[in-house]
């Protein structure tokens, strides 16, 4: 076992920089910046670093073409410029995916998240810390419950009024939005308006948005269990619906960072309501009618999920070239040649695949398909009490058949 310094082997440094520029450098952080051969890095950062005796290397669009440039300098004192913490939503992660720990030294500052929350007297571990940096603006839909408090990260100085757009759009026009700009340096300003009287101008780019939710009676709230009511999915009767799409998801049992495959998607609610389960899941979902599919990416859209990726086409061959699943649930189409075996080979190992028929002929597949593979095979049924004459009475919806598997 090799008793090396972690430090021995670090050529490359990380330095987070505020408003306040070098000021507020540590002595071993300015150490370092000064000791570089090379500094990458925003203008913006380097007007606040500078004076800066190193070559300057000004960030190209897309960042990542500075990449091989970095790496080709392995072993040489080399620097990069951040803002604040830079593994909060920064270039710290995709560097860290490129070089070894034991390679860099990092210096963080305070992170817009900690230097809001400390300007405001909210707890950080209580409130959601979010970036609409280079995201759609539908990705803060989810995470919008009354009564939390939000901070998110904009884009630009035209994000804040974007959001009030939205959040009174959506019923949440009650909410009170801070503009937070350029904190911890001489320019800092402090703003505050509720989201349906938002009219503040001049805002700085850098600036941090808070959000105190406030939900009015006409706010869609996404609820954090599965089964949404099935009128907020835009359909044509293709819809698995709510109380089986909650069983479903149950069946499902998704994991953080996983995969799904919505094949025969319908109104895309089971792969919504995946990825709404936990930011970082993923779905694909797989619909021949163009019509359909065109409808699944609104309602991604309208409940926050705007990253579903959509594959127009029938499986099984439109399931070529797509990222491996760790989930494939069946809604449609399970009666196509060949479409259970393509699935139950594409799944990774421990993957589940679950499929829903209400046909006989979908149900007959299944029964083969129980018979050789096993697994659980399950007869949902759901009735709902209906009027009868001055009475009601139940009235039950068509039997779903349900095969659940899980791959060795």
């Amino acid at each position: 076992m090799s008793a090396e310094p972690v430090s021995s082997r670090a050529w490359l440094t990380l330095v987070g920089i505020g408003e306040d520029g070098r000021a507020g450098l540590s002595p071993a952080a300015a150490a370092a910046l000064d000791g570089a051969e090379c500094v990458y890095g925003g203008r913006r950062h380097f007007d606040l670093a500078g004076p800066l005796a190193a070559e300057a290397r000004i960030w190209p669009s897309p960042i990542t073409d500075a990449y091989p440039g970095i790496l080709a300098r392995r072993g040489r004192p080399t620097c990069i410029l951040a803002t604040g913490d830079p593994f909060h939503y920064g270039i710290g992660a995709e560097i860290a995916r490129l070089v070894q720990a034991d390679e860099m030294r990092v210096f963080p500052q305070p992170s817009a998240f900690s230097l809001a929350c400390a300007r405001l007297g909210w707890a950080v571990a209580e409130t959601g810390c979010l970036t609409l940096h280079g995201r759609a603006l539908p990705n803060l839909l989810p995470h919008l419950q009354p009564g939390t408090h939000l901070l998110v990260l904009s884009w630009d100085g035209s994000t804040p009024a974007a959001v009030a757009a939205l959040l009174t759009e959506r019923g949440f026009g009650a909410s009170t939005l801070t503009v937070l700009e350029a904190m911890g340096g001489p320019r800092e300003r402090r703003r505050s308006a509720p989201a349906e009287a938002f009219a503040l101008h001049d805002i700085d780019p850098l600036n941090t948005l808070a959000i105190a939710v406030a939900a009015g009676p006409d706010a869609r709230v996404v609820p954090l269990a599965p089964g949404l009511d099935d009128a907020w999915f835009e359909n044509d009767g293709q819809l698995t619906k709510s109380d089986i799409r909650a069983v479903t998801l149950a069946a499902l049992r998704p994991r953080a960072g996983q995969c799904l495959w919505d094949i025969g998607a319908g109104a895309g609610s089971i792969s919504i309501e995946w990825m709404l389960r936990r930011p970082g899941l993923r779905a694909v979902a797989v619909e021949a009618n163009p019509a359909r599919a065109a409808r699944i990416r609104r309602n991604a859209d309208l409940l926050g999920v705007p990253g579903l990726v959509v594959v127009e086409g029938a499986a099984p061959t439109a399931l070529v070239g797509l990222e491996r699943p760790d989930a494939v649930f069946i809604g449609g189409g399970v009666t196509a040649a060949g479409l259970l075996d393509r699935v139950m080979d594409a799944l990774a190992p421990g993957g589940r695949l679950v499929s829903n028929v209400v046909t006989l002929e979908g149900e007959a597949v299944l029964l083969a398909a129980f018979a050789r593979q096993g697994g659980s095979l399950k007869r949902l049924v759901v009735a709902k009490a209906d009027p009868v004459g001055h009475l009601h009475g139940w009235r039950h919806a068509m039997p779903v058949t349900q095969w659940a598997w899980t791959k060795p």
